[in-house]
């Protein structure tokens, strides 16, 4: 329900790694499935991966599939997304999110916080 803190977003060159945590001061994220979410100027926003709640279970966009892999700590009350092998395309600005799982869907649930900038630029 509530927006989530997003951070470790940088600027970095093509190829390199990039971990992004998610948080809720508020409220434990254990239970709840957790999804990252991109947003590029110009463009939409775009799902890029989710995590579920109870067993863990991770969720990739066909544009992160491959170079991107969600975690969680519960003990730390954090959500990871690592990104390796970035690419100029994944430039925008990163945003976590509790996400509702329907048969074959996902959607974002919650306030959108501010979001935290990656940018990948030579």
């Amino acid at each position: 329900q509530a927006r989530l803190v997003e951070s470790g977003g940088d600027l970095v060159q093509p190829g390199d790694s990039l971990r992004l945590s998610c948080t809720s001061p508020t409220f434990a994220l254990e239970q709840y499935a957790i999804g990252w979410f991109r947003q590029a100027p110009g463009k939409e926003r775009e799902g890029v991966s989710y995590i579920s709640g109870y067993v863990s279970t991770p969720y990739y966009a066909d544009s992160a599939k491959g170079r991107f892999t969600i975690s969680r700590d519960n003990a730390k009350n954090m959500v990871y997304l690592q990104m390796d092998r970035l690419k100029p395309e994944d430039t925008a600005v990163y945003y976590c999110t509790t996400v509702v799982l329907e048969r074959g869907s996902w959607t974002p649930f919650g306030s959108w916080g501010q979001g935290t900038q990656v940018t990948v630029s030579a």
